[in-house]
């Protein structure tokens, strides 16, 4: 319901800023739903701290979606139960746990698909656009007016290595004009194109409009940069992030963004941020696969949950989506270089729990 208890307090939460991880598929060898271990994931999240989920997104895998696997709708359905039914979550009713769906493709499908999420309960829709090629920016906008019409934005500015497309300037200024734009994910793995979002949403004297990043290769810097805006004298800031990063060592990233949110309140940015900022990259380097154009993005994350017993495999949809030469190694180094950046112990201690009924 408009403007009730739980949306004020969901666009409070985004606003202040929180984690929200891109959920993985949990499989078994077969290629079939892991139902068990699929809960396990979500149960995860909730208890690491994120403040919200992103289901049926790029992480999730497109291919939910085709015939053959019927899967979209299940995979939502179960999040959005186990969300509801997780007792552990140290979340309360002030700062809800925000459930955002993906939705992808034209117009009949990107509504068909939010008009299921709005009936599992979702709260916002994170619309990709990647299908929508060669629209102009009216047609675009037009697009994101049908779904809003079922269920609040997330906007998203997916990387055009993986799917998305470029998006510019005006095309952001003009969706800072949709009312139920509730949120952007800055994701273009690029500076220039980050800019952009967040000049035209500060042009468009939106101060309620939450900007996430989806940077994998920037968290830190998205998260501790002022954004000079013309004409006012305080910048504007990215609050957290919607990442597929963060759907591995997410307590580590709760710590992470606290510790980010503190450096913006004393206006003092410490090396050892920074320090840890350039860490994850590198590790986001491993895992994302970026030395093959993220070929082995999505194994790469199921192989880092894999090792912690969050999954039984890192099995995808699509038998051929495997671990890049050589990127299993990549994972060793940054885990043996790197051990601040996980939380091994965190999920140790608690995985039986999760995996329980």
């Amino acid at each position: 319901m408009a403007g009730s208890d739980r949306e004020r307090a969901l666009r409070a939460s985004l606003g202040a800023g929180v984690v929200i991880p891109a959920h993985p598929l949990a499989l078994t060898a077969e290629r079939r739903l892991d139902e068990r271990h699929q809960r396990a994931l979500t149960r995860y999240y909730l208890d690491a701290g994120a403040g919200g989920l992103a289901v049926g997104v790029h992480t999730t895998q497109f291919e939910i979606r085709r015939p053959e696997h019927g899967l979209y709708r299940p995979v939502l359905e179960l999040a959005a139960e186990t969300a509801r039914s997780w007792r552990h979550a140290p979340r309360t009713p002030s700062a809800p746990i925000a459930l955002v769906a993906g939705a992808i493709g034209d117009t009949a499908q990107a509504v068909a698909e939010a008009q299921v999420a709005a009936s599992l309960g979702y709260d916002l829709v994170l619309l990709s656009l990647g299908a929508l090629r060669d629209a102009t920016d009216a047609a675009l906008i037009a697009h994101c007016n049908a779904v809003a019409e079922v269920l609040p934005l997330f906007g998203f500015y997916l990387q055009p290595a993986v799917g998305g497309r470029v998006l510019g300037y005006r095309f952001w200024r003009a969706f800072a004009e949709i009312e139920r734009a509730w949120a952007i994910k800055i994701a273009p793995f690029d500076r220039y194109r980050t800019l952009d979002v967040v000049r035209a949403v500060a042009d468009s004297g939106r101060t309620d409009l939450a900007l996430y990043t989806g940077n994998d290769d920037a968290i830190v810097p998205d998260l501790v940069t002022p954004f000079p805006v013309s004409g006012e004298t305080t910048p504007r800031r990215i609050v957290g992030g919607l990442l597929g990063q963060w759907a591995v060592w997410t307590h580590a990233a709760v710590r992470l963004l606290h510790r980010a949110h503190s450096a913006r309140e004393t206006g003092s940015v410490d090396t050892a941020l920074l320090r840890d900022g350039a860490a994850l990259t590198d590790a986001n380097a491993a895992i994302f696969d970026a030395a093959n154009g993220f070929a082995g993005c999505i194994p790469g994350i199921h192989e880092v949950l894999r090792r912690q017993g969050l999954l039984r495999g890192r099995w995808c949809l699509d038998p051929r989506e495997e671990l890049s030469r050589g990127q299993a190694e990549e994972i060793s180094r940054v885990l043996r270089e790197y051990p601040g950046l996980s939380d091994d112990e965190f999920v140790a201690e608690r995985l039986e729990g999760w995996l329980g009924d």
